[in-house]
């Protein structure tokens, strides 16, 4: 694909980007129009959401691995799984998209700005808006939020899937071969994805086993 990449700046006059990543599908495109634009800027794994530990493992590896053919700093956050369970206590029913997505997007953006703050950085962004299964102001209101509680830090709301970043996101996951995974993430979102699949005919799903490319 030739794609024809705008030169991208932080909002703000910001200098220094903190990039919440949640796996290296939705990150690689977003990781590869930053790197174009020449900012700087330091992948953020922070996913306590992901269930079971096996996902959660193989989602971040595969981010590891790219962000280290880069050579892109990636901090690798706290797995605190206990604590997303305890504020998704009361939301197991509770449909995609609607208010235990809001807590997870602000518990995982609220942990993103307090280490933007802590270290030096005046941006942060996600790439979890990239994905077309996401509501992107859903998404940007955490992030606002997260961002609100610090002086001088700024959530850039750049829409990452115009101007071809969903395509070229597909791409590059199958370039790179990416481990597809085929659900949001996390356990009640594999639950109601599992019902589905019965419900028509289809196997449950089997985690590791699905890439892009092969």
């Amino acid at each position: 694909m030739d794609l024809i990449r705008e030169k991208l700046e932080l909002p703000d006059g910001g200098r220094k980007l903190l990039l919440h990543s949640c796996c290296a599908p939705c990150s690689g495109e977003v990781m590869e129009a930053i790197i174009a634009s020449g900012i700087e800027f330091t992948i953020f794994f922070y996913n306590p959401n992901i269930h079971p530990k096996k996902e959660y493992e193989i989602r971040k590896d595969e981010n590891v691995r790219f962000a280290e053919k880069h050579n892109i700093p990636f901090i690798d956050a706290d797995y605190d799984v206990d604590n997303w369970f305890e504020r998704a206590k009361g939301m197991e029913l509770e449909p995609e998209r609607g208010p235990r997505c809001t807590m997870c997007f602000d518990m995982r953006f609220e942990r993103t700005a307090l280490y933007a703050s802590e270290h030096g950085f005046d941006t942060i962004c996600s790439s979890l808006g990239i994905s077309r299964w996401k509501n992107m102001e859903q998404i940007n209101d955490s992030g606002i939020r997260a961002a609100g509680h610090y002086e001088g830090l700024t959530y850039w709301t750049y829409n990452w899937r115009k101007k071809g970043g969903s395509s070229r996101m597909l791409e590059i996951s199958k370039d790179e071969e990416f481990y597809m995974q085929e659900y949001c993430g996390c356990a009640y979102s594999l639950r109601d994805t599992n019902k589905w699949r019965v419900e028509n005919g289809r196997e449950k799903i089997k985690l590791g086993e699905k890439y892009y490319g092969r």
